[in-house]
This record gives structure tokens, C-alpha cells and sequence, in this order.
């Protein structure tokens, strides 16, 4: 049988919603997340870092930035042994500066997508999928990778309508 993971990172925190700072104690992608497990049997697999960013939204994105130029690959505090067994990864995250976060790197380089489906979806506010599509494809090169869907961030709550119908042109419902 055919199985799915969803990996995801996701930060709480201090966060940015449409111009304004708040504080949240769950992510924006997680909660993306959350909803799709509701709607599709798959495993899922946080991506954590080892040394997480600050919880202030503005040294934390100097931090990314840093590591952004710096192509930095930081240490994850687990990692899965295998991903043989799924056919389709969700590869979930928020855009940092035009791409993924460089912990999703790590989680890429780590593992060999060969034959896999990768489905990459990608909260922002508003920058879309920036430059991550293409940068998953190099990053995992033999695998599938499929468009991606943009969730505006601060609208994660109300996405479900949106999720479903990717998922439904994914073939995963």
C-alpha cells in the first residue's frame, strides 16, 4: 500500500501576520498540518533544529538570513531512519527570505528521493512559494516534484477548502 509522510517545519513564537507581531504558541504551518491530518492517513515528521532560532521575529529572521548566505545546514534533534517505505512526501514549511527554511535543506540532503512524489506546500504572507519548487527539485534530484500550494500564513485557520482540493488533484483523496 502506497504511503504518505508529511514533514514539516513550523515555528511558534513571535510571529508576522499581515504587518503586524504576535505571538503564537503554535506555527502557522503546523497548524496547515493539523488540519491535513484530518483529511488523509499519513505519518508525519516534525523538522526541528537542534539549536532553534530566537523567539523574536526579528532576530530570528537575521538568524535564517545568516544561515541563508552562509549555506548553512543545521542540526536536526531527530532524524527518521528510513523513507523507503512512502511513495509521496508533503513537504511542508514557511517562506524564509524567497525559500525554506535551511533545516528543510538538512532534512533534503539527508535522505535519496529517487522515485518519490515530493507535494511541497509553503506559508507565507504574502511571497508565495519563492524560490523553494525549484530549489527542492535540485535538492532531491529523481524525484516528482509537484506544484506547490501557497497558504497565506495568518489565514492557516480557514485553509481546509483550499488543502482539500490540492490534496484531491494530488490523488491523495
Amino acid at each position: 500500500m502506497a504511503k504518505t509522510l508529511i514533514a514539516f517545519f513550523s515555528r511558534a513564537d513571535e510571529n508576522y501576520f499581515g504587518g503586524a507581531m504576535r505571538y503564537v504558541k503554535v506555527g502557522n504551518t503546523e497548524i496547515v498540518v493539523d488540519g491535513m491530518k484530518e483529511m488523509i492517513e499519513a505519518d508525519t515528521f516534525k523538522i526541528e533544529m537542534k539549536n532553534p532560532y530566537s523567539p523574536v521575529y526579528m532576530t530570528c529572521i537575521e538568524e535564517a538570513k545568516k544561515d541563508l548566505r552562509a549555506d548553512a545546514r543545521p542540526e536536526l534533534t531527530n532524524y527518521l531512519n528510513s523513507i523507503d517505505d512512502y511513495n509521496t512526501i508533503i513537504l511542508a514549511y514557511p517562506n524564509y527570505w524567497g525559500t525554506m527554511p535551511m533545516a528543510v535543506y538538512t532534512f533534503l540532503d539527508r535522505y535519496d528521493f529517487t522515485g518519490k512524489t515530493i507535494l511541497p506546500l509553503c506559508t507565507n504572507e504574502g511571497s508565495g512559494m519563492g524560490s523553494s519548487e525549484g530549489n527542492i527539485r535540485k535538492l532531491a534530484p529523481g524525484a516528482n516534484v509537484k506544484r506547490g500550494l501557497s497558504i497565506i500564513g495568518s489565514n492557516a485557520a480557514n485553509s481546509t477548502g483550499a488543502v482539500k482540493n490540492w490534496l484531491l488533484e494530488n490523488g491523495l483523496i
